[in-house]
Formats: C-alpha cells, structure tokens, sequence
C-alpha cells in the first residue's frame, strides 16, 4: 500500500469516526435555541490602589444563552485572554451585569453583578434559569473599576 493510499485511509476513517460522534451527541435531547458569542474588549489602562494596569490587546467577553423562546435555561458571560494577555493580565474590581431590552431597544431589566476587588484572570459570572417577560435582547456588560469595557448581546426572538 502506497503513503497516499495509507493516508487516504487514515482520513477515511477519522471521518467515519467524527461523522458517528455527531450522530451520538447530537441526537439526544429536545431542540433549544442557544448562542454564544465574543466581543473583543481592546487595550485599556486602569488603576489599582495607585498603579497603573495595563489590559493589551487579545481579551475576550464571551456571552452564552441557552434555552428556547423567552426560557433561558442557562446564562453565562466570562472574560478569557489568549496569547501574551494570558500570561500577564488580571482584571481587579471587575464585574459583569445582565441587562434585558425590549424590541424597542428599551431596557426593562438589569440584573447587577457583585464586584470583585480580588484580581484574576478568568473572570466569570452565571445567572439562574429564568423567563423573560418581553422579546428582544439579553447582553452581558463588563466593568472594569466602575468603567465599562465590553458588552455582547444576543436577540431574543420568536
């Protein structure tokens, strides 16, 4: 057998076995609408008890809603880094709030997240299961020092 044929196969096979995963994993279960999505937060100084902290470029907001109509079974937003950000950056006195607009882009509800005065890397934030009187939007905003530095929203429809 020639090293074409060979890997030919190999590909073959990864595919059938990746093909056969999907069919286990997907198949369970009810249908729910679920989105995630990220939005980049930039370069950004704060201060620390006197010290100036620098945030570069490569940090995330990520934003997850899972559930179905005005349901959201699970609601999560986290900020992660990537790359050198990794490695150097904390966030202190940070929080993540909720926030829930109508159609009309009115804001009916916020849900105010605690801040946190300890600094770390991931920080991250969950809310429980609930029902949402209106359609329209959920966001998640980030804070830094009292400062806002992101926000990813998703549309809640029919």
């Amino acid at each position: 057998m020639s090293i074409p044929q060979r890997v030919r196969g190999l590909v073959a096979v990864a595919c059938t076995s990746a093909f056969a995963a999907l069919g286990v994993f997907g198949a369970a279960g009810a249908s729910y609408a679920s989105a995630t999505g990220t939005t980049p937060l930039g370069t950004f100084d704060y201060d620390v008890r006197g010290a100036v902290v620098r945030v570069p470029t490569g940090c995330f907001l990520t934003h997850t809603i899972k559930g179905s109509g005005k349901r959201i079974n699970d609601q999560f937003a986290g900020v992660d880094c990537a790359g050198l950000a990794a490695t150097f950056t904390q966030f202190c006195n940070w929080r993540i709030d909720f926030s829930y607009a109508d159609t009309s882009n009115k804001t009916y509800k916020t849900s105010r997240g605690a801040t946190h005065n300890e600094c770390i890397g991931d920080p991250l934030r969950k809310v429980a299961p609930q029902t949402l009187p209106k359609y329209g939007k959920a966001c998640a905003k980030f804070y830094v020092n009292g400062k806002l530095r992101g926000v990813q929203c998703h549309y809640i429809t029919k």
